[in-house]
């Protein structure tokens, strides 16, 4: 971010060493990186307050933008117009988009197969006297 080398680190800790003193270091360090955590939160916060701003105004074109079309195709529309009399709005929502229609009905159920229809042949019988599996 500000592109400090290895080198400027060091010069800086020994120049901090030397002008606040070992003893006090470990305090103005705390007090740096409080003052730092602050000016983070506070842009943190003037960043999501601007995000927001920015939102609501596209918000606000889309709406107009949407409020202009609205008023365009009602002012195409013939008065007393009805979607449901013109046959033009169906339980279908497939209707005039190329998709299949609804089916409206099931189909006949296939014929079961043999064994199915009889569930005593589905069911080998065991001779008397034999073992059981189980």
């Amino acid at each position: 971010m500000f592109d400090i080398g290895w080198d400027e680190m060091l010069f800086t800790a020994i120049v901090a060493i030397v002008v606040i003193g070992p003893k006090d270091l470990p305090r103005a360090l705390r007090t740096a990186g409080q003052w730092i955590g602050k000016i983070r939160r506070v842009s943190g916060h003037f960043r999501s307050g601007i995000e927001t701003m920015i939102r609501e105004a596209e918000m606000e074109d889309m709406e107009k933008k949407w409020r202009e079309q609205n008023d365009r195709i009602m002012a195409q529309t013939p008065p007393g117009w009805n979607a449901a009399e013109a046959n033009l709005v169906g339980p279908d929502p497939g209707i005039g988009t190329g998709a299949p229609p609804l089916m409206t009905e099931l189909p006949a159920p296939a014929e079961p197969p043999a064994a199915a229809a009889n569930p005593d042949a589905a069911a080998p019988e065991l001779p008397l006297g034999s073992p059981k599996a189980g």
